[in-house]
């Protein structure tokens, strides 16, 4: 029976000290009791001698200094996990709310994970297909990638993530696919937003979703990512499933981290998160890969809103420096209609060369994607000149471009959020344009390819 201690000093918002405790661990689980018999959970964040820092999971009001005890349970935080878990909603301590029943454990798992070895990981190179053109052709994911989303305020990534959820399939092989969705400080409406829509189109039965809302505790939001990336570990390298976790929303879990750093008087870092939060993130995004001898794997879109639209400010920043890439969100295409607005020139995906190709996607992918880039480039300058000196300033080919450039954006980039294209249509719409530009401007491709394609589409 653990000891049970009445010996708590003092409480200060999410923080509780406990003196006079023995044999405690850091990150090791608690209970509260309070007088009335109700039970809080909380975990050790420090010890200093025999004195215990503890975090709570609730709210601390109406726990009395003197006849509240706590108990300190010898373990740190667990899910338990099953292959029951898909097409079940959890709230961010991993505890059902979608009125099913509780799920029965095949085995209890640290939520913090086990790093994974460098020498064990498999390099990504199969293609992901996640219907996307704007992501499938110029930004690819790859099987065992990190490919977050910079988004801002107001735009749609929220539509964005259902859409790839319910759409990512491997190509050409009949295997086991899930998606672990884990929702951080979102509104109640956008977690409606989540649950119906993969309800709707019954990519449900293939997810588990992971919900922590605006009002639930700050503490909870730090385990959400660590609950689903334990579920998703499960999944991939005990069930030899393929996943896909997408997290939404990390600017939220960030700020989750500056909160709880802030109440325990840690010296702030830059903007005022922690010094620790590159590490903190990096425990994170690393849990995603592929592993020798296993044949599942895990690949990560982690959703992020950039504060004041700005991509040097830390969380966008950190992330940058971790993950292989990035996918982001345009005001300016936004306002103009294109859905989704994806800014493919500043968007990189850094593994796409190794997911293309001959026997992955299509042997003229890369020629396409490299003049496709090139021309909206160039077409988007040639836009900006006619603004500022009219069009009669532009010459033939320019007009050209720029013609290219607004077509692209309409037809390529802008899909909306329902359609779900293979990698043939989204090349055939990427030939279709290219042969708005005369043959001599595509010095890109080679020439078998433009024999093949150029004009015929």
């Amino acid at each position: 029976m653990p000891k049970e201690y009445r010996t708590i000093q003092e409480v200060a918002g999410p923080l509780m000290l406990v003196r006079g405790v023995e044999d405690v661990a850091f990150d090791e689980l608690g209970e509260i009791e309070l007088a009335d018999g109700e039970t809080r959970r909380c975990r050790v964040l420090e010890i200093d001698g025999s004195n215990a820092l503890v975090q709570l999971f609730e709210s601390s009001t109406g726990i009395n200094l003197s006849n509240s005890k706590v108990r300190f349970l010898g373990r740190s935080m667990e899910l338990g996990v099953s292959g029951d878990m898909l097409g079940r909603v959890f709230d961010g301590l991993g505890r059902p709310i979608d009125d099913g029943p509780e799920i029965l454990p095949e085995e209890r798992r640290d939520i913090n994970g086990l790093p994974m070895n460098p020498a064990a990981r498999s390099y990504p190179e199969e293609f992901i297909q996640t219907g996307v053109s704007a992501i499938d052709g110029l930004n690819t994911l790859v099987r065992g990638q990190k490919l977050p989303i910079f988004s801002a305020s107001g735009l749609p990534h929220a539509q964005l993530a259902a859409q790839i959820a319910r759409q990512a399939r491997v190509r050409g092989k009949d295997e086991q696919f899930a998606v672990v969705f884990a929702a951080m400080g979102i509104t109640f409406e956008e977690s409606n937003f989540f649950v119906e829509s993969f309800k709707e189109t019954g990519a449900i039965d293939r997810t588990v979703l992971f919900v922590n809302l605006a009002n639930d505790p700050a503490v909870e939001r730090i385990a959400t990512p660590r609950m689903a990336l334990t579920a998703a570990e499960y999944l991939a390298f005990e069930k030899d499933m393929h996943v896909l976790v997408i997290l939404t929303d990390i600017t939220n879990y960030a700020d989750a981290l500056r909160e709880v750093s802030a109440a325990r008087k840690e010296v702030p870092g830059r903007r005022g998160y922690p010094g620790y939060m590159y590490t903190d993130l990096a425990s994170l995004y690393e849990r995603a890969g592929r592993q020798k001898g296993k044949s599942g794997s895990i690949t990560m879109v982690p959703i992020l809103t950039m504060p004041e639209d700005d991509k040097t400010h830390p969380i966008p920043d950190l992330t940058g420096y971790i993950t292989e890439g990035q996918i982001i969100l345009s005001r300016e295409l936004y306002r103009k209609g294109i859905t989704p607005p994806i800014d493919v020139l500043p968007s990189l995906s850094r593994l796409k060369d190794k997911g293309i190709g001959e026997g992955k996607t299509r042997a003229d992918h890369a020629n396409t994607m490299n003049q496709l880039f090139a021309a909206y480039a160039r077409g988007k300058e040639a836009k900006e000149l006619m603004t500022i000196l009219g069009e009669a300033a532009l010459s033939d080919i320019d007009l050209i471009y720029a013609k290219f450039a607004d077509a692209f954006e309409k037809e390529y980039v802008s899909q909306g959020y329902q359609a779900n294209r293979d990698i043939e249509e989204t090349l055939a719409i990427g030939w279709k344009l290219l042969s708005i530009l005369p043959r001599s401007e595509l010095k890109r491709i080679d020439d078998k390819f433009l024999d093949q394609y150029y004009g015929k589409v």
